[in-house]
């Protein structure tokens, strides 16, 4: 195997220049660059694919950075980058950056390396530190999902607020007037936009915001369990619940249950996002469907633009939500 140093030899550089020309083309001259391109394919040298890179300098290939790979909302977003991606050409990396910094640099140094050509974030955080001066200096880069205003980064996503508002405004009208929210983390862009929703559906109706009825849990099934429990052990429990995502809303329908409440006939149970389970759930789950393939689909659009030089820089890209009525709202008993 021929090794940088072999490359060196042959091009009469030292192996410096050879890692500059690979990694910062930019920084070497022209005709240096070509006679490292030609004596990486002279030795055959190739660490991964990285003569390829060299000639075009583009890998082909993106990353998307996923908070939580094994939350099933990510799916079809994901499902929709790759079919966009492959169709052009590319392939998508996956990375799980469980909220990891440190995980989520290596990440960053794929793209600083010219492995990737750019990134699609499926988060709200930024995997570097940024001040909106360097951002403009940053690789290609789309946000998915979730919009976070102070960032002039491309992004795809939904009316949060007016999402949220649907959802809890449809409670009301179903004659809900203690109406609880379980929201997901409190510093997250996305619920505090659900979070106004539902504080503007209750102004609507006339109801006062009763912040007993708010909690704040990590869009897990056990958060959904652990505040329904605390919430039908109120001395004057709440007769609906808005969760801000199907898992948490799933988490609490099945505790509920075990706690001996009906639903929706004792407490109604709202979700948001639509996954696959929140119909086959017992009951199936009113809910708040986003076009997440949709997302994934024009997040990787998007990014191609950005690859092309094209300026998509602070462009957004709102798709559309819809309210989904199932089984797990009905009017409040004494209604």
């Amino acid at each position: 195997m021929a090794t940088m140093k072999d490359v060196a030899l042959s091009a009469g550089v030292s192996t410096a220049t050879v890692s500059r020309a690979l990694m910062t083309p930019e920084k070497v001259s022209l005709t240096t660059r070509k006679r490292v391109e030609n004596a990486i394919i002279e030795t055959g040298y190739s660490p991964t694919t990285l003569t390829r890179t060299l000639r075009r300098n583009e890998s082909k290939t993106i990353v998307t950075i996923v908070p939580d790979i094994c939350d099933p909302y990510f799916s079809d977003i994901l499902r929709g980058i790759e079919d966009t991606a492959v169709e052009n050409g590319y392939i998508v990396l996956v990375g799980d950056s469980s909220q990891q910094q440190k995980r989520e640099h290596s990440f960053v140094n794929l793209v600083y390396t010219k492995q990737v050509d750019g990134m699609v974030l499926l988060g709200s955080d930024l995997p570097f530190n940024a001040s909106r001066q360097e951002q403009k200096n940053l690789p290609p880069l789309v946000m998915a999902c979730e919009y976070a205003p102070e960032l002039e980064l491309p992004t795809v996503h939904i009316d949060n607020l007016t999402a949220a508002f649907e959802a809890v405004n449809y409670l009301t009208k179903l004659g809900h007037k203690r109406i609880a929210e379980l929201s997901g983390p409190e510093d997250s862009a996305l619920c505090q936009f659900r979070h106004q929703g539902y504080q503007q559906a209750l102004r609507r109706a006339g109801i006062t915001m009763n912040g007993a009825y708010i909690h704040y849990g990590d869009f897990s099934f056990e958060a959904g369990a652990k505040a329904i429990s605390q919430l039908l052990s109120l001395s004057s429990p709440p007769s609906a619940v808005f969760c801000h995502n199907d898992i948490m809303a799933i988490g609490a329908i099945q505790k509920a249950k075990q706690m001996g409440f009906r639903v929706p006939q004792d407490i109604s149970i709202m979700g948001f996002d639509d996954i696959e389970f929140s119909q086959y759930c017992e009951p199936s789950l009113t809910t708040i469907s986003q076009p997440r393939y949709e997302i994934g689909r024009q997040s990787m659009l998007m990014l191609l633009e950005l690859l092309k030089g094209h300026d998509v820089r602070s462009g957004s890209r709102l798709l559309e939500s819809s309210l989904v009525i199932r089984e797990s709202t009905a009017p409040p008993k004494n209604h």
